[in-house]
């Protein structure tokens, strides 16, 4: 991964960019542990709760959590801590929150399904598309794009682009416009040779989208993924507002107190690549149908897929061994497999995942930053317990 770069706040704390996304101190504990004490539910599985409950007093680490599992028709969820600081209330399955990097399945659910209605091939290529952007991308697949083996150079790590969030974090981007930041370079890499993830992918992924349909990328979100799948709370915003109410994100940098960073930084600078909005329930129906979901995907559609590349770890990392995909990941837990997608954007990082048959789904989301490069070990700790939730999940 690409350096990280800081961008400085409104009020404080400096904001730690990732390019994955655009890319808790004893005080902390204090705070939330009052909350918890009134504010969370009971859980059936009383280690589960226990892992979330000292997960949201680890020194650096979020100020709460929430994952909502669903076994066929059974819904449970377990929380921690606190959704929003002020208030002490606990976080809510009807929470608004930037989903981050999972945007990256979205955009793939799109092309996917204009591959299933003939409008697009995986083999279709950015200069049969978009012949408007640099010669030398114009032999990279859909294909490519789809599982981060492209080499386009990823725009989020531009020095242009960096400079622009410095100055005016909330600065509103022409979003179909984010590969002009990069379009003087080359491919990093023969297309097809290796593997790296790079926002710029599912950029070009929803442009060629809105080329070969004549829609913008909003409107074919609405009608190939929300209305299908009832998604009634999540949307694509271009500002830096989010709808009411919403989980809070946080920078946790101890031994300062949490500073709220939610509206921060403008969707409009990640659009296709991390700026969906959605809420816990919105997002666990969706992962149903992006892992296995009958009818959302053709069979062979669904085959290619699954051509998962060994290795290839999403960003962040999710539980277990990771292998990459068509914008879907497979995490091979001690407990089995499951399918699906990992984010983090300043103030949040989610994992969201489900079964092959689409059967049993979980959502697993922390309301402040971690990635490999920032907070390596509450990474690792967090990954554990999402593995813990797995083995949960598919417990029968």
């Amino acid at each position: 991964m690409p350096p990280r770069s800081g961008v400085r706040s409104r009020s404080r704390v400096p904001l730690r960019l990732t390019v994955a996304t655009l890319a808790a101190s004893a005080a902390l504990a204090t705070l939330v542990q009052p909350v918890q004490a009134t504010a969370t539910p009971p859980s059936p599985d009383g280690a589960l709760q226990r892992q979330l409950d000292d997960l949201v007093r680890t020194p650096g680490g979020p100020p709460g959590v929430i994952a909502l599992l669903r076994q066929g028709d059974r819904t449970s969820v377990h929380r921690a801590g606190v959704a929003d600081t002020r208030t002490g209330r606990p976080p809510r399955t009807t929470d608004h929150m930037r989903i981050a990097s999972v945007a990256k399945a979205f955009s793939g659910a799109v092309a996917l399904r204009l591959v299933d209605r003939d409008r697009l091939e995986l083999d279709d290529t950015i200069g049969e598309h978009l012949p408007s952007l640099p010669t030398a991308w114009h032999q990279v697949t859909l294909r490519q794009l789809l599982n981060h083996t492209s080499g386009l150079p990823d725009f989020s790590t531009a020095p242009a682009f960096i400079e622009i969030l410095q100055e005016d974090p909330r600065h509103h981007f022409d979003s179909r416009r984010l590969l002009d930041f990069v379009a003087d370079q080359g491919l990093l890499f023969p297309a097809g040779s290796k593997y790296q993830y790079s926002n710029s992918d599912n950029i070009a992924v929803a442009l060629m989208a809105e080329a070969v349909t004549g829609e913008p990328y909003e409107r074919l979100l609405d009608r190939l993924v929300y209305r299908p799948l009832d998604l009634r709370q999540t949307s694509l915003p271009q500002g830096y507002r989010l709808p009411r109410p919403y989980l809070h994100g946080y920078d946790v940098t101890p031994p300062a107190p949490p500073e709220d960073i939610s509206e921060v930084l403008s969707a409009s600078g990640v659009w296709a690549s991390g700026g969906i909005v959605s809420t816990p329930k919105d997002l666990n129906a969706f992962v149903r149908a992006w892992a296995g979901g009958r009818g959302f995907l053709s069979e062979e559609t669904r085959r290619q897929q699954r051509t998962f590349i060994p290795g290839a770890a999403s960003e962040p990392a999710g539980p277990g061994v990771n292998a990459g995909g068509l914008a879907i990941f497979r995490y091979t837990t001690r407990c089995g497999t499951v399918y699906g997608h990992t984010g983090n954007f300043p103030g949040y990082t989610q994992l969201a995942v489900g079964t092959a048959d689409g059967k049993r789904s979980l959502t697993f989301s922390i309301n402040t930053q971690t990635s490999k490069g920032l907070k390596p070990e509450l990474l690792a700790k967090v990954r554990a317990v999402q593995e813990d939730f797995v083995c949960a999940l598919l417990r029968r």
